[in-house]
């Protein structure tokens, strides 16, 4: 327990870099003020995150615990990037295993505080039986964590949504008219995981880690969604405390082989006109299928429009579903196009001036990250909490999605094209750029994100002089 009106908090994400980056831009705002951190994950999750700024080294420790080996997890595969979809179960099989050495963990630290991600549902407990109070950090936002009910449906103790048809409207629980709800492609496509298959399913994972809890910290603001934090608030009967949007930042070391893929990448953005490329990349775990990749290249194709193309070819070195682009695309499209698959900065790339849109998965990072510098947003989901993100974007008129087929979500390069010309060139777009605009100041203003977490910090300190007073939270 730290000393001197300081806290020792300690961060445990679930192991998808959508997951810990906003767990360590967290970290790194509480470390700022001062403030102890233990950020808790894999050795190689951890070599893999972003460099910290010097001045923040002596208030994190990055603690590194060995993930077990389970059958049927590739080698060396320590974050969803490392696998196929259909192996990322083992991977939560091998997240579990994590639980003695944590318990050691807060043992032996003795933090004044947890934050933990909904993969570890085990940890509220164990955190009450040590006085540890106890945070779940959704970095979900309040629409998602609403739409996903309950603890009692979570849990599967109260029945309420049994097909993925149940799952495309808006649940009783939502006082008000909302079109947040899943496309039926959406929640088919992850189905067996939010309901469980051969293993905890995701809802029971989210519902006990809710349940352990002491309150609820959302990655969220009033401004954007106060209606949904309410609700979140209702179901639970928790404190829930919004804790900001949390925008990416980057400390730049000197890299020589990043720094030159990135010399060559500025060099061909610099020639572009302002405001006239479209940013490709679908985040860490999206991977389209052949079919939707061809789709993807022939609309840019026909959209005429320069891009930038960050594709996945694979999950991870187990992945066998190679992808590749149509043949000749790349020939055609040489002079206003650039593919990249491999490392790209995307916060440099968003930055740049010639880039005008960004066509995304509609993870919230990436939208966040969109958002921070101004870039109109067209949609095309494809796993976990996007189709929910979408709805409230489109709601909201901050982004536009690619029309699809409601069953199997297919698309056509012809949508593609007159999505993203709809978006950066014609009238009836700019509503899209300029709600962004709009946005923008709530988002990224960082006196505002400072208040939400000095008034996270400020319920913390409060709950440390209750324990202090030997009084159970």
């Amino acid at each position: 327990m730290a000393e001197n009106g300081k806290l020792h908090v300690v961060m445990f994400p679930w192991l998808a870099f959508g997951h810990m980056i906003p767990y360590l831009e967290l970290t790194k705002i509480i470390a700022q003020k001062g403030h102890k951190v233990s950020y808790v994950s894999t050795s190689r999750n951890i070599d893999r995150l972003p460099k910290l700024p010097p001045n923040l080294s002596p208030f994190i420790d990055f603690v590194k615990l060995p993930l077990p080996h389970v059958e049927n997890l590739p080698e060396n595969a320590e974050a969803t990037i490392d696998v196929p979809y259909n192996k990322v179960k083992y991977l939560k099989i091998a997240y579990d295993g994590l639980k003695e050495p944590m318990t050691q963990f807060l043992k032996t630290s003795s933090p004044d505080c947890v934050f933990y991600d909904f993969a570890p549902y085990w940890l509220g407990s164990i955190a009450d039986e040590l006085n540890v109070s106890s945070a779940f950090f959704s970095i979900f936002t309040a629409a998602c964590l609403a739409f996903a009910g309950p603890v009692p449906v979570l849990k599967g103790t109260e029945v309420h949504r049994t097909t993925p048809e149940d799952f495309t409207v808006p649940p009783k629980w939502v006082p008000f008219e909302s079109t947040v709800a899943f496309r039926l492609f959406e929640i088919t496509r992850i189905f067996d995981s939010v309901t469980g298959d051969d293993n905890v399913s995701d809802s029971y994972r989210i519902g006990t880690a809710i349940d352990g809890c002491d309150f609820v910290a959302v990655r969220s603001c009033e401004e954007f969604e106060l209606e949904w934090l309410k609700v979140v608030e209702e179901i639970h009967g928790k404190p829930v405390i919004p804790v900001g949007q949390l925008p990416t930042t980057a400390f730049d070391v000197c890299d020589d082989d990043k720094d030159g893929a990135w010399r060559g990448m500025k060099e061909w953005l610099d020639r572009q006109l302002k405001g006239s490329v479209v940013y490709v990349a679908f985040g860490s775990e999206a991977k389209p299928s052949q079919t939707e990749l061809t789709e993807i290249a022939l609309g840019l194709e026909l959209s005429e429009l320069p891009f930038f193309w960050v594709l996945r070819k694979q999950r991870g070195s187990a992945d066998t579903e190679l992808i590749e682009l149509p043949e000749g695309f790349e020939e055609r499209t040489k002079d206003r196009g650039w593919v990249c698959t491999s490392w790209v900065p995307q916060l440099k790339i968003l930055s740049h001036d010639s880039v005008g849109g960004f066509l995304t998965h509609s993870g919230w990072s990436s939208v966040v990250e969109a958002i921070q510098f101004e870039r109109a947003l067209v949609l095309l989901t494809f796993l976990a909490d996007q189709g929910l993100n979408a709805r409230v974007l489109e709601e909201k008129k901050m982004a536009y999605s690619i029309p699809r087929n409601e069953i199997d979500g297919s698309f056509t390069r012809n949508s593609v094209a007159e999505s993203l010309n709809l978006v950066m060139v014609e009238e009836e777009g700019k509503i899209y750029k300029e709600k962004v605009k709009e946005m923008k100041e709530l988002f990224v203003n960082k006196d505002r994100q400072e208040g939400y977490v000095n008034n996270l910090l400020g319920y913390l300190q409060s709950h440390r002089r209750l324990k202090k007073e030997g009084q159970r939270i």
